[in-house]
Order: C-alpha cells, then structure tokens, then sequence
C-alpha cells in the first residue's frame, strides 16, 4: 500500500491514464513532451530562494520551448505571479501557439525572439535555459542546424544585470559554456540541489 504515486512516463497521457483508475492521487513527475510540474515547483522555489520574490519579475527562457516540459509547467504556475516572459528559441522550436496564447492572454508576454540578444539578455531578472533534445527530432538534419544556436556564454553574461540568475533544469549539451559555471549568478548547480 502507498500514500501516493509519483509517476515519470514518455506517454503524454499516462497521467491520466493511471489517475483515471489509482486510488491514490498521482502526481506528475514528468510526462512526455509535455509537463513536469515537480520540476516547475522546484523552479519557483529557487527563483524565490534565489531572488528572494516572484513578483515583478522579467523571466526569459531560452532555448527547446516546443517540447520544453518545465518551461511549460514552470510557465503555468507563473500566471500566479506579475511577471513579463520573454521567448527565445529557434522557429522550428517555438512554444506551442496555444501556450503563447495563454501567456498573452494574462498579460504576460513580453518579447518573442529567435535570437538572445543584449537587450533581452540586460533586462532579464532569470535566464531560463532549456537543452535542444536530439531524441525530440525525427529529422536529424534540423536538429543539428539548431542544436547550437542559442548559446550563453562569459560574452552573453556580460550583458546581464549584476542580480539576476542563470537556471537550467539539466542536463545539458552545449547550450550553457561551462565556463559560466564560475559566475556567481549561474545558480543552475543551486537549482539541483535544492531538491533534494
């Protein structure tokens, strides 16, 4: 017997699937493509740790927002929160219209971009990096066309305000530098251990 299910499964509705027949509650520790609310707690949590406050806050993500699961949930609890989001991703990885459509709907759609630029980069209080996800690709020759075209980097943070931070659900492939590991404001290594 158990309390509760905690369920990760590549199948977008398997979370239903089991709520619809557990007499347990179920909660959703990552499905598909689609959500992982468990991470967008932690998110919310370290920005608030982090930062100290949710509210008022710019927060830019970067990078898949197409099959980004935790920018999708991490999105979804901030309709909570008076924040501005900005979107940054190659067109092929664009956040689902729908998602989009929420988000400007509340009021909270800033700048939509496929580039990361120093204006962007300057005014953001989070950076929120996603990695491009080779196994999300049926067509090789676009993944590797857009693997690598969003990149922070020391030049990238240059631009960045003083208090601010840089998060990442990890893994990641090459989208963060590890020499931005040293800046104080990468807090992504912050972001991990605090869920444990």
């Amino acid at each position: 017997y158990v309390h509760a299910i905690v369920l990760r499964h590549p199948d977008e509705n398997a979370i239903d699937a089991a709520a619809a027949v557990s007499t347990v509650p179920i909660i959703n520790g990552g499905n598909g493509a689609k959500e992982h609310p468990t991470q967008g707690l932690l998110d919310l949590f370290t920005i608030m740790e982090e930062l100290g406050a949710i509210e008022n806050l710019i927060i830019t993500f970067v990078g898949d927002l197409r099959y980004g699961r935790t920018v999708h949930s991490l999105c979804e609890l901030l309709q909570h929160y008076r924040v501005k989001i900005n979107l940054c991703s190659p067109a092929s990885l664009e956040m689902p219209s729908g998602l989009i459509q929420q988000i400007r709907n509340r009021g909270q759609l800033g700048v939509v971009s496929a580039e990361l630029s120093p204006k962007i980069v300057g005014e953001s209080d989070v950076i929120y990096c996603t990695r491009v996800q080779k196994e999300r690709f049926s067509d090789l020759g676009l993944y590797e066309k857009v693997k690598s075209s969003l990149i922070v980097d020391p030049k990238v943070m240059k631009d960045a305000k003083k208090k601010m931070i840089l998060m990442h659900p990890l893994p990641r492939n090459n989208e963060v530098t590890p020499e931005v590991d040293r800046d104080p404001r990468a807090a992504y290594f912050r972001q991990v251990s605090l869920a444990l």
